[in-house]
């Protein structure tokens, strides 16, 4: 079985972490989108290694394994981050996923969007500008882009100001779970009494706040148990931190070393949400998830035997030649055309609007702040990781509007 870094040198190994789009746009041209293999580097754990691993890696391979949720389930997390989190949505399929989802997705719902962009979203992205708009030079990956997102989820939680340092330690623990999962282990447990506390709160005294919806969430007489509260609780750290943090610093990047574009979307602010959908194409924060077979079939002309693991390879589907002309640039003008970025069908992500709505906010606050901003082009900032993708740092210099 093919793996792109499993039989290389360490080198190339390097370079397939900084850039795996050239290998994703190899294996899309000599196969037919699915090939028996993995886009993931298993060459630190060769031994868990999947017997029957394949990759989907052409957009309607992609499309069609997220949309068939009963051949291709999400079952396999269940014995990975779900052994972190509990059981949550991320791992249901059919009557149960919707079921679930319809009671948890009442905690999103447009209503409360509208509310919380000027309540919550705007002036904490306003208030963390404050801290650094005066000093001329930040790093807009430690200052802003993996700060804001954390602030943002723990008000919209309702959680007290003062366990904003210790909430933000636990979540990176638990994001990190691949890293060291003892510790993940144990912020989890951590989390879990945290939570529950805070639910027990909200019985004896209600709030407008998830937390509060979620608690009070009913569909045909049926609640939310405290399990299933907390539990998706924890799964909003990855899915809310993680994702949005990630995807809002690609998008600085891909503006700041696109002048043009920059300078278009600095003219017109109603560039932004096209700039923020071609960020999510060109380089989608999550690169690749996992599905599982529950039977055999045949997926672009393949046959998956029933048992395979299928990487869903997203990053390679958002760059897919048959679906985008230069699908290889970076263009904010280009023809819509919906990318993948959030998933397809039952597990299309939840927190898209709010996603959506977080980095368009970040965006016009800094562009209301700062002017003449410049990347620091001596740290070599850049785009890395798979299958988790952003910049480690962004180092820029700029300065304060008026």
């Amino acid at each position: 079985m093919e793996s792109p870094v499993q039989d290389v040198a360490s080198d190339e190994a390097a370079d397939l972490l900084r850039d795996p789009y050239p290998f994703f746009a190899k294996k899309r041209r000599e196969t037919g989108g699915v090939f028996r293999g993995s886009v993931m580097d298993w060459s630190q754990a060769p031994d868990a290694m999947p017997e029957n691993l394949y990759a989907a890696v052409s957009f309607d391979a992609v499309n069609r394994v997220f949309r068939d949720g009963k051949v291709f389930n999400s079952h396999i997390y269940d014995n990975t981050i779900g052994l972190f989190i509990g059981p949550t949505i991320l791992a249901m399929e059919g009557k149960k996923h919707w079921d679930h989802r319809n009671l948890v997705s009442s905690a999103f719902k447009s209503k409360s969007l509208a509310r919380w962009e000027p309540e919550v979203v705007r002036p904490v992205v306003t208030a963390l500008i404050d801290e650094f708009v005066e000093d001329g030079r930040a790093d807009l990956v430690r200052d802003f882009t993996f700060e804001f997102p954390t602030r943002v989820i723990s008000k919209l939680l309702g959680l007290p100001e003062d366990d904003l340092p210790w909430f933000r330690k636990r979540a990176v623990e638990l994001i990190s779970y691949h890293v060291r999962y003892k510790r993940a282990f144990e912020a989890s447990a951590a989390l879990k009494d945290y939570f529950l506390d805070q639910i027990e709160q909200r019985r004896s005294k209600p709030t407008e706040d998830i937390i509060g919806d979620l608690v009070s969430a009913e569909i045909d007489g049926e609640k939310l148990s405290d399990e299933s509260i907390f539990s998706f609780l924890r799964l909003l750290l990855p899915a809310g931190l993680e994702t949005t943090y990630r995807s809002s610093g690609n998008l600085l990047y891909l503006l700041l070393t696109h002048r043009d574009q920059f300078a278009a979307v600095q003219n017109d602010r109603d560039l932004i949400p096209a700039a923020i959908e071609e960020g999510l194409r060109f380089e989608t924060p999550l690169t690749t998830v996992q599905r599982y077979a529950t039977e055999e079939t045949e997926l672009e002309g393949v046959t998956l035997p029933r048992g395979s693991v299928i990487d869903v390879c997203i990053g390679s589907a958002n760059r897919d030649e048959n679906r985008w002309e230069r699908s290889e640039e970076f263009d904010i003008f280009r023809k819509r055309v919906p990318h993948i970025s959030f998933a397809a069908g039952e597990h299309t992500c939840m927190g898209l609007h709010l996603a959506r709505m977080e980095t368009r906010v970040a965006v016009e606050c800094l562009l209301d702040r700062i002017t003449n901003i410049e990347l620091i082009p001596d740290d070599n900032p850049h785009i890395a990781g798979q299958p988790f993708r952003s910049p480690t740092a962004l180092p820029v210099t700029f300065d304060p509007v008026g």
